[in-house]
């Protein structure tokens, strides 16, 4: 089984000591996206767990913590803009203090498995081409051997994301900008030592130097770990994506970061319930399970041995 850390909400960032109590536990409630009193029970344990993906803009929190980790396989998702607070309000200083988490997190684990998210790119009157070439560049050079690989992707309207990215005054989409200004970062890119690869981007950018990818990526897994693995494609995914299947562990509506692009949050007022009711003691990321609740235990396995099987998630 593969996990996703998370999709749908920051936890490195904000959740970290839930996490680790979930781990030490050896499983975690995970609510459906569609169902909320249908709990699934996922079990954490190494001998199932084939791998974890770390998604996060922050990961300083699990610094001091990647002892805790030493029994799974982990590659971290982690992405670094060069945007200012008008976009991502509550994240520390991208030079001085991110930049280097990013980089003590390479030295533990090594490049392949600390990967670069440049994303999602948008262009507004502030953040133009040449914007993004310049900081990109400025980030790329001090990431040069402290990642192998960097994702890019472009802004995709949502409902929620519309209204929140209304005040930038985003320009419209134009393939043709997006096309050349990929193929600079490209290049920029490629003179650090770094592989520019898309994320679900409907775009083909492969003129332009830039691969599709696969942020939950089986083969890069099976590399690391030495030995094939079952996995198949994620289902319910856009349908560009090429990520394996996974267990995504958040919760929509979770994360207090405030980032106006974000798609896993549509409402203020879910999130400041949400977060009020987290207890890190608890197997549910919000919340207590309840009388409500209907506990399900899907069938899991390991990769290594078979096929994953989530009978009902």
């Amino acid at each position: 089984m593969l996990l996703s850390v998370s999709r749908r909400t920051d936890i490195p960032a904000w959740y970290a000591d839930w996490f680790f109590r979930r781990l030490a536990d050896g499983f975690a409630l995970v609510p459906s996206p569609h169902a909320p009193h249908r709990l699934y029970r996922v079990p954490l344990g190494p001998q199932i767990v084939d791998g974890i993906v770390f998604w996060t803009k922050n990961p300083l929190p699990l610094l001091p913590r990647l002892g805790e980790l030493a029994d799974y396989l982990t590659v971290f998702q982690i992405t670094l803009t060069g945007y200012g607070a008008n976009v991502e309000p509550t994240l520390p200083d991208k030079d001085t203090v991110l930049l280097p988490a990013f980089q003590r997190l390479s030295r533990a684990l090594g490049p392949r498995r600390v990967i670069w998210r440049y994303d999602p790119i948008f262009f507004t009157r502030e953040y133009t081409e040449a914007w993004h070439l310049n900081r990109f560049a400025q980030l790329a050079h001090r990431l040069r051997g402290y990642t192998e690989t960097c994702v890019i992707s472009f802004l995709d309207e949502y409902p929620g994301t519309r209204a929140r990215m209304r005040p930038l005054v985003p320009a419209a989409f134009d393939p043709r900008a997006a096309a050349r200004l990929a193929g600079g970062l490209a290049r920029i890119a490629a003179d650090c030592d770094i592989r520019l690869q898309s994320c679900a981007e409907a775009l083909d950018l492969r003129a332009q130097g830039v691969a599709h990818g696969s942020c939950v990526d089986g083969t890069l897994l099976e590399s690391l770990l030495g030995q094939p693995l079952h996995w198949t494609p994620a289902k319910g995914q856009r349908p560009e994506c090429g990520c394996a299947a996974s267990v995504d562990l958040g919760i929509y509506n979770t994360c207090p970061g405030g980032c106006r692009y974000c798609y896993a949050n549509f409402s203020p007022g879910r999130i400041a319930a949400n977060r009020a009711a987290h207890d890190p003691r608890s197997p549910l990321l919000m919340g207590w399970p309840g009388p409500q609740d209907e506990i399900i235990r899907p069938s899991f396995s390991s990769l290594r041995g078979g096929q994953l099987r989530m009978e009902g998630f």
